[in-house]
């Protein structure tokens, strides 16, 4: 497996390795045994470009996946190849707006995001139940492994 999270906004500081960590083990959870991930932390602007450039929606948006995988009969359920684009502000904004934290935020939008590209669809009333459903119980199993609010704070470099 191959995770790469890069933080590309400046307004919070992000424990990238703590994130990579999690990813793991969402992923991990759901089975997948070839997985290539890139996760994007954006701030609102750059959000914005990619989902008017992209999806032709005005705006920022939380959260933006892109499903690279060439599909193989047999192979979606096991396989992951994508990019998320995650957006740090939209995340704090949802968070004062939930009574949550932009920690939890983030790595929500993280699950949501995987399990977009393992072919959940949430543009139906049930569908989206269903994945919402999927995505609270992926993110409460995180919360019991992770201290989400370690997010917030990079990781110590040792020499």
């Amino acid at each position: 497996m191959n995770i790469v999270v890069a933080s590309r906004q400046r307004k919070k500081k992000i424990n990238t390795q703590l994130l990579t960590q999690i990813a793991g083990a969402l992923l991990e959870e759901l089975k997948i045994t070839e997985a290539e991930l890139g996760i994007n932390l954006v701030g609102a602007r750059e959000m914005t470009l990619v989902n008017e450039t992209f999806l032709k929606h005005t705006g920022s948006t939380d959260v933006i996946t892109f499903d690279h995988l060439e599909a193989k009969a047999g192979s979606r359920k096991r396989e992951l190849h994508g990019e998320l684009f995650i957006c740090v502000d939209d995340a704090r904004l949802h968070a004062r707006r939930f009574g949550t934290s932009w920690q939890s935020e983030t790595v929500r939008y993280l699950v949501h995001g995987v399990l977009h590209l393992l072919g959940h669809d949430d543009l139906k009333p049930d569908s989206r139940r269903k994945m919402k459903r999927a995505e609270n119980r992926r993110l409460r199993s995180l919360v019991q492994k992770f201290s989400l609010a370690q997010i917030g704070a990079r990781s110590k470099i040792s020499a």
